[in-house]
């Protein structure tokens, strides 16, 4: 099974060039059963990786482009009376797929944002006093554009909380780019692309996920970084305990894409910033996030 993920891999880095790094970070995410971010500027490829996970996976792919005039119904679905049966009938709406890539979900109100906390947290939907359970498996892959530019609705923290990981994908590189220029068009290669697993093989997978040995001595690790961002006088808040569950899975989830099937250090270090940025946010200093993140993963010592 973890030659096949390999071959995904593989295929997943032949279309988006020069990102190895932030592709196994977000397949290792989807692995551990969370929802991704992806915050970047406009047309560095977010859409893009995200249809290609999905195309790869072999999963039913919603995109669902976020504006401010979106209502809640336009994204769960609507209960429309018909005449003839003299009943109302539900019409569900682009949530009930298997993947749902929310576009600029920080141009939507935050009324349209909020409609995502049920489905992502519970994996169900609630309209009309009905709870309607959504496919399996189910993860959201939103996108955002940072939040000074125009027309955008900041994310508040209980939305940020339910996204496992964030990553940026940046500019590529000189020669990932001119292969890029000089190569196919990105969207003619995907309307090729053909999966290289199934389903039932991601569930398998996940299924392996959990079974990935964590040796005490990580568990005590972990917890000294979750200990020290609420000890932290650069941070409002520390890392929640969902954030540590979280963290521990996504950590095995990578060392499983590492061919091993025990966590080492290094696991945890190397997802841990995917994890904690968007979680953290920085008392009243102008270093960036990701520097004061870094900073608390360098000053916790390896037990």
């Amino acid at each position: 099974m973890t030659t096949r993920l390999h071959s995904a891999l593989a295929q997943i880095n032949g279309l988006i060039l020069g990102k190895k790094t932030q592709i196994e970070l977000a397949v290792a995410c989807l692995l551990a059963r969370g929802h991704l971010l992806i915050e970047d500027v406009p047309g560095v490829g977010k859409t893009t990786l995200a249809h290609t996970l999905a195309a790869t996976l072999g999963l039913a792919f919603q995109r669902v482009q976020f504006t401010s005039d979106m209502l809640p119904a336009d994204l769960i679905g609507v209960s429309i009376y018909e005449r003839p049966t003299g009943e109302f009938r539900f019409h569900p709406g682009p949530i009930f797929n298997q993947v749902i890539l929310a576009d600029e979900i920080n141009r939507a109100t935050p009324k349209t944002q909020s409609a995502l906390l049920e489905a992502m947290e519970e994996r169900q939907v609630t309209q009309d006093g009905v709870t309607r359970p959504l496919p399996d498996p189910f993860f959201v892959i939103a996108t955002q554009n940072p939040a000074h530019q125009i027309g955008t609705f900041p994310l508040p923290e209980s939305q940020l909380d339910r996204f496992l990981m964030r990553i940026t994908l940046g500019y590529p590189d000189p020669a990932a780019e001119r292969a890029m220029l000089m190569g196919e068009d990105r969207r003619e290669l995907l309307q090729r692309l053909a999966p290289a697993l199934t389903p039932s093989d991601l569930g398998a997978l996940q299924a392996e996920v959990r079974k990935v040995h964590v040796a005490p001595a990580l568990v005590d690790y972990l917890q000294a970084l979750i200990h020290a961002s609420r000890e932290s006088a650069e941070f409002v808040n520390g890392l929640s305990p969902r954030a540590a569950l979280g963290l521990l899975m996504v950590a095995r989830a990578w060392a499983l894409l590492a061919g091993r099937h025990a966590v080492l250090p290094d696991d945890i270090q190397a997802v841990f910033p995917g994890v904690a940025t968007h979680r953290l946010l920085a008392r009243g200093s102008n270093r960036p996030q990701p520097e004061l993140v870094a900073k608390l993963l360098s000053d916790v010592a390896i037990p």
